[in-house]
């Protein structure tokens, strides 16, 4: 995809020339491998520092809330149903966007290829992608990589990698995979009670409560999140497993058919939690119960948001 970032700088750099944003929200080459960060332009000198290739896995859709002014944003698949989603939430409206659409092939994870290479002692300096390979190379090392086996997890089983909606796209829609979103999930759900609480202790047990998957979050945008309530306490601030848990839960809860799995909670996660688990079976629910995935169609109101006369009723006696 590292072929996309002459034209996003084509793009950005004619919409600024006539003043059709008034900023522009993209990515910039990091300053160690596979770590490119966002970035904020509003001048036409600073186009040639947009960069696009398959580290740039922040969903930029988390800085548009609130915003007041008319922004051309990069989105990949994930990120303009963000958008979407953002847009039916009135945090942000269609028109103060222009949507620079990313056909994505899936983003690559980094802790991968670290854990793969630091296992053979071995230091990187350098990335490059080329013929499905990724080429890891080092001081007296260079190593070539399957891409398909290194990317993101939720990138790996994605079904909407094209924008499902833009104002101009940078290349030809790539094809859309028809795989099982679900499989994890159904082994959990198989489990008795007891194992399920087991697992879910269990995977929630390295939590440091430093809400990084909070803050990557393009939806956890309430101006006091309910960890910081006082009045009244909803969760405790300690790393008490109870607490712990109880943040998670919560958290997935408020996301029930708002998530587009973009995967911004895992890759943020400083100790590797496996967080999408919640927000994943939440997600199944949803489009089992009310056919609905988040983000796909502009204009269409999420379950929790509207009533119909044949929603499911079970529980009414």
């Amino acid at each position: 995809m590292f072929e996309y970032t002459e034209k996003i700088r084509e793009i950005v750099k004619r919409l600024l020339q006539d003043r059709v944003v008034d900023g522009v929200i993209g990515f910039r080459k990091g300053t160690v491998p596979m770590m490119n960060h966002p970035f904020f332009m509003k001048h036409i000198e600073q186009v040639p520092q947009l960069y696009w290739d398959s580290w740039c896995g922040v969903n930029l859709a988390n800085y548009l809330p609130k915003r007041q002014d008319k922004v051309a944003v990069v989105a990949k698949g994930c990120d303009s149903r963000s958008i979407v989603v953002l847009i039916a939430e009135n945090q942000i409206t269609r028109d103060q966007l222009y949507i620079i659409g990313i056909p994505c092939k899936g983003m690559l994870d980094r802790r991968k290829i670290y854990d793969t290479v630091r296992t053979r002692g071995r230091d990187i300096t350098d990335v490059m992608e080329r013929d499905g390979l990724i080429v890891v190379t080092g001081k007296d090392f260079s190593l070539g990589l399957d891409r398909n086996q290194y990317l993101q997890e939720n990138c790996a089983i994605c079904l909407h990698r094209n924008p499902v909606i833009y104002d101009e796209l940078v290349g030809e829609m790539v094809p859309e995979q028809e795989i099982d979103r679900y499989e994890d999930i159904r082994a959990i759900e198989s489990m008795s009670s007891e194992k399920r609480w087991e697992y879910f202790s269990k995977l929630t047990e390295p939590c440091i409560r430093c809400y990084a998957c909070r803050n990557a979050c393009p939806f956890c945008y309430c101006p006091q999140c309910f960890v910081d309530e006082s009045k009244p306490q909803w969760v405790g601030k300690t790393i008490d497993p109870t607490d712990t848990l109880t943040f998670h839960l919560l958290r997935a809860f408020h996301l029930a058919g708002r998530c587009t799995d973009c995967g911004s909670c895992e890759r943020a996660c400083p100790v590797g939690i496996r967080v999408r688990m919640f927000t994943k079976k939440l997600e199944k629910d949803v489009k089992e119960l009310y056919g609905y995935e988040a983000g796909v169609q502009l204009g269409e109101r999420p379950p929790l948001d509207t009533y119909r006369p044949e929603d499911p009723q079970d529980f009414i006696k």
